[in-house]
């Protein structure tokens, strides 16, 4: 499997991180050094600006996540990373639950997968 996050829809909620029963996501610092260190493509990878179209649907919601913020503070912020792509199971608890639609999956038969907010 090849999992990775489109960095810039990306909105820190770390449902992702909590779902994953392998462990595939990491939450990063928005300026982490490793903060690309998935195999998203370029223009998926973070360089220091938010999809504005994300960040319009949540900047405003109090739903106890800190949406963009710069780091994670062990509940929410910051940015997930797919770290571990090939210990993905397809069980697509992260796909229902990313609420900046950013995760893509390809698994081994080359089938691609996109999160979609329940």
């Amino acid at each position: 499997m090849d999992v990775y996050v489109d960095k810039p829809k990306c909105t820190g909620c770390q449902h992702c991180f909590d779902v994953c029963p392998v462990a595939v996501f990491q939450m990063k610092g928005r300026d982490d050094a490793d903060v690309n260190s998935d195999n998203a493509p370029d223009s998926m990878k973070w360089k220091g600006t938010t999809d504005a179209a994300v960040k319009k649907k949540w900047e405003g919601v109090n739903d106890g996540h800190k949406h963009f913020a710069e780091a994670n503070d062990g509940s929410s912020g910051g940015i997930s990373v797919g770290v571990n792509g090939s210990a993905c199971i397809l069980c697509q608890a992260c796909l229902i639950e990313c609420e900046g639609e950013c995760i893509h999956i390809t698994d081994d038969t080359g089938a691609k997968y996109v999160s979609i907010y329940k």
